[in-house]
């Protein structure tokens, strides 16, 4: 596990409160893309916008290239991302009409935090979306 340090790695925390915009509902699904990342993060700090983008694109390659190593990446109040072991199973080619053997693999996953958890559950926007 790589462990983040809260007060190491403040701008983690602030990506990590962009994160979970991606999940607020309205209505239905609205996907955040990366530019609404950089966008929130800008409004929220001193930091220019090509110094966000510049630390976004960064933490990204980090999470991927240590996930592609084998490593977990814990992130206290946020969440591990993880490579979940996915079994050996028989699939269909539906346009063949054949089956096929899809191998053993790894997938990446992610599993938010207790604290995380809570705080979407607690949201009065996730609340009035899910009526």
């Amino acid at each position: 596990y790589i462990i983040c340090d809260v007060k190491q790695v403040l701008c983690i925390f602030v990506f990590a409160y962009a994160v979970t915009r991606i999940l607020c509902i309205i209505k239905s699904i609205i996907l955040m893309q990366k530019a609404d990342i950089v966008k929130l993060i800008k409004e929220r700090t001193e930091f220019e916008k090509e110094d966000v983008e510049l630390f976004v694109e960064h933490f990204l390659d980090v999470v991927m290239a240590s996930m592609k190593n084998g490593d977990n990446i814990y992130m206290r109040g946020f969440g591990t991302f993880y490579n979940k072991k996915k079994a050996r199973k028989i699939g269909r080619n539906i346009t063949k009409g054949t089956t096929i053997v899809i191998k053993e693999h790894f997938a990446p996953a992610f599993k938010p935090s207790k604290f995380f958890i809570n705080k979407i559950k607690s949201s009065e926007k996730v609340k009035l979306a899910n009526k």
